[in-house]
C-alpha cells in the first residue's frame, strides 16, 4: 500500500510538474541527459537500493514465469530503443521490470541518423523515432553488460537487440548476414546477457528492411542456427506487413531455433494513423506508443492463434497502462514491453502495471499469468 502511494505521487508529480519542463525541451536532448544523470547516479552508494526499495514490487509467483531456462519475476520488460548502449542497466533493473532490452546493437559501432532522432506527438500518446540504430558497437556493449556485477543488476534478465550496421557497407544480404552475426558470437558465452533479439525489422536504417523478406530471413536464421548460442532467440517482427506476409515470415522462423516473436516494431504508414498533432512532412522517422496498438494487437492474436504452441509472444506498442498489458497477454502475449508510456507517464509505470496485472488477474480467477495468455485470442 505504502508503495503505490509513493507511485501516485510520483506520477502526479511528474505528469504536473517535471514533464511540462521536460516537453520543452528537444526530447533529443531529455534523452541524453537523463542517460547521463542515471550513470551518474547508479555509481553512487545506496542508490540502487533506495530506487528498488522505491520501485520494484515484490516477486509474486502469479506473474513469474520460466522460458527456456530464463526467469522472468514479471512479464513487463523495456523494449529496445532507450538503453541503447547498456550504460543503465543497473537503473532499469531496479525499477521493477522483470526484464529489459539493450539496443538494438550492431557489430560496427554507428552513430545514426542526423539528429534529431525523436519528435514528440503528445496528444497521439506517440514518439516519431529516427535513430537509425545508434550505437557503441556491440564489441564496447557486450563487454559493458558483462561487466555488471551481481550487486548492480542481481539476476536481471538482460536481452541484446542486434540488428545491421546502417552502413553503405553493409547492404548486401551476405554483408548483412555476417554483420548479425558477428554481434551474436560476442553473447554466447556472456551469462549477463540472457536472450539475444534479431531485429528485422529497423524502419530507420540505410538498405531498409532486407530480412523482413522470406528468403533472407531463411539464410540468416540458418546462419544463427549453426552458432548454437544456447540462449533463447527472438525474432522482432514489423507491424506494418499484413497477415499473410506476416505469417510467410513466421512459417520461416518455426522451422529454425528461434523461441518466440516480438510483436512489433514501429508504424510506418502515416496514412493509416489517425495523428492527433500536427506532423511535419519534413520530419523524419516512423511511429512508436498508441499508433502501433491495433496492428500489433491483430498480429499477436493471429499469431497466437495459430502459432501458439510453438513461439513465446513479446507484445510490444501502446502500453500506457496495466489493461493496455493486460489486453496484449489476453491476445497471446507471454510478455510484454513498453517504453513510450514511461516517457509519457514516468518511472513509476512499470511497477504500476506490474502491480495491476497482478490484481486483474486475481479479480478475474486466475492463479497465475498462464492462466490468461490468450484467453481472448479466438474471441
Amino acid at each position: 500500500m505504502i508503495r503505490r502511494v509513493i507511485w501516485s505521487t510520483v506520477g502526479f508529480g511528474y505528469t504536473y510538474i517535471i514533464k511540462p519542463i521536460l516537453f520543452k525541451i528537444s526530447p533529443d536532448s531529455v534523452h541524453q541527459r537523463m542517460i547521463g544523470a542515471m550513470m551518474f547516479w547508479q555509481r553512487v552508494p545506496g542508490f540502487n537500493s533506495l530506487v528498488r526499495s522505491v520501485f520494484k514490487p515484490p516477486v509474486s509467483q502469479v506473474l513469474r514465469q520460466d522460458y527456456h531456462g530464463v526467469t522472468f519475476d514479471n512479464p513487463v520488460g523495456l523494449s529496445a530503443g532507450f538503453d541503447k548502449n547498456g550504460e543503465i542497466v543497473p537503473t532499469i533493473a531496479s525499477l521493477g521490470f522483470g526484464f529489459g532490452e539493450v539496443g538494438s546493437v550492431t557489430a560496427l559501432q554507428c552513430d545514426g541518423n542526423p539528429r534529431p532522432w525523436f519528435y514528440r506527438l503528445p496528444k497521439t500518446r506517440s514518439l516519431v523515432v529516427n535513430a537509425g540504430l545508434a550505437n557503441q558497437g556491440s564489441e564496447e556493449i557486450v563487454e559493458r553488460i558483462a561487466s555488471y556485477g551481481k550487486t548492480e543488476i542481481g539476476d536481471f534478465s538482460v536481452v541484446v537487440s542486434i540488428a545491421k550496421t546502417n552502413s553503405r557497407q553493409v547492404v548486401r544480404v551476405s554483408e548483412g548476414i555476417d554483420d548479425y552475426v558477428a554481434t551474436a558470437k560476442r553473447t554466447k558465452n556472456q551469462p549477463n546477457v540472457k536472450m539475444v533479439e534479431l531485429n528485422i525489422s529497423c524502419p530507420n536504417a540505410y538498405g531498409g528492411e532486407d530480412f523482413a523478406k522470406p528468403d533472407s530471413l531463411e539464410l540468416l536464421l540458418a546462419a544463427i542456427d549453426d552458432i548454437d548460442l544456447n540462449k533463447p532467440v527472438f525474432v522482432k517482427m514489423p507491424v506494418d506487413l499484413d497477415w499473410l506476409k506476416t505469417k510467410e515470415l513466421l512459417d520461416v522462423i518455426v522451422k529454425h531455433n528461434i523461441a518466440g516473436v516480438t510483436i512489433a516494431n514501429l508504424a510506418k504508414d502515416r496514412k493509416k494513423i489517425n495523428l492527433k498533432d500536427n506532423l511535419p512532412s519534413t520530419v523524419a522517422g516512423n511511429l512508436s506508443g498508441k499508433p502501433t496498438w491495433d496492428l500489433s494487437n491483430e498480429l499477436i492474436r493471429n499469431c497466437y492463434l495459430e502459432y501458439g504452441q510453438r513461439l513465446i509472444i513479446i507484445g510490444v506498442g501502446g502500453i500506457f497502462s496495466a489493461d493496455d498489458a493486460y489486453t496484449k497477454i489476453r491476445l497471446g502475449a507471454s510478455l510484454v514491453e513498453l517504453i513510450t508510456g514511461m516517457i509519457f507517464d514516468g518511472p513509476q509505470l512499470p511497477a504500476q502495471v506490474v502491480a495491476g496485472l497482478k490484481a486483474r488477474l486475481r479479480a478475474d480467477g486466475f492463479n497465475h499469468i498462464s492462466q490468461a495468455i490468450g484467453i481472448d485470442a479466438a474471441k
